[in-house]
């Protein structure tokens, strides 16, 4: 493991003092998050989804990759409106938008994200079923009243059996859109900057409007 590590490094600084493009083709997640600028995402022979680690990894297009790259927790549920999500029947506030009302969608919240808290202040309760210590963190699994599975990375050792409340924040839910292709993913999330491009800029011109009467 270390040997893989130090060649990562080194093929890393390899690749910035020459400044050509490597293409590094690995099955290894992550192995593709350390070492790449730019990241394709292939199933089936075919791209699903292309971008910067950070960006694959915080805005996954579909199970697929979302399952792939890292872990996650994936649940149904449906976008009410613009930064409103429902699933485990409750209502969350999240930061997607330019979806459908109502329309059926899957939630993605990875399971560093989520925060071990007393049961009454948590945002969902579970209950701790398996515990393993990973050396860096705690991963946990732990059911809620739903059935649903829940694994949390957390450096809090839980005790099994006991009930634990779960706390996220909005930028921590990430939503998913059912068998969307990259295109559409890329041409949704344009148009929706676009419109908050201009809602904002609508905002401003009104805020200067109003300063400019107040001088009056």
């Amino acid at each position: 493991l270390k040997l893989r590590t130090d060649m990562q490094y080194e093929l890393r600084e390899l690749q910035q003092r020459l400044g050509i493009t490597f293409v590094f083709v690995t099955h290894d997640q992550e192995e593709a998050l350390a070492m790449s600028d730019w990241i394709f995402v292939m199933n089936d022979g075919e791209i699903v989804q292309s971008g910067t680690p950070v960006d694959i990894y915080d805005e996954p297009i579909n199970h697929f990759v979302a399952t792939f790259i890292g872990e996650s927790n994936i649940l149904p549920g449906t976008m009410i409106e613009d930064y409103l999500v429902e699933f485990n029947g409750k209502r969350f506030e999240a930061v997607d938008g330019g979806m459908k009302p109502n329309e059926p969608v899957e939630v993605v919240i990875r399971p560093e994200d989520l925060r071990i808290t007393l049961p009454e202040e948590g945002k969902l309760q579970v209950k701790v079923d398996t515990q393993l210590f990973r050396g860096v963190h705690y991963e946990i699994i732990a059911y809620d009243e739903l059935g649903n599975e829940w694994m949390i990375h957390s450096t809090r050792k839980a005790i099994v059996g006991e009930e634990i409340g779960l706390d996220f924040e909005s930028e921590d839910i990430h939503i998913m859109r059912l068998n969307e292709t990259e295109e559409e993913f890329d041409a949704r999330i344009e148009e929706y900057v676009e419109i908050e491009e201009q809602e904002a800029g609508l905002i401003n011109a009104i805020e200067e409007e109003r300063d400019e009467e107040n001088k009056l």
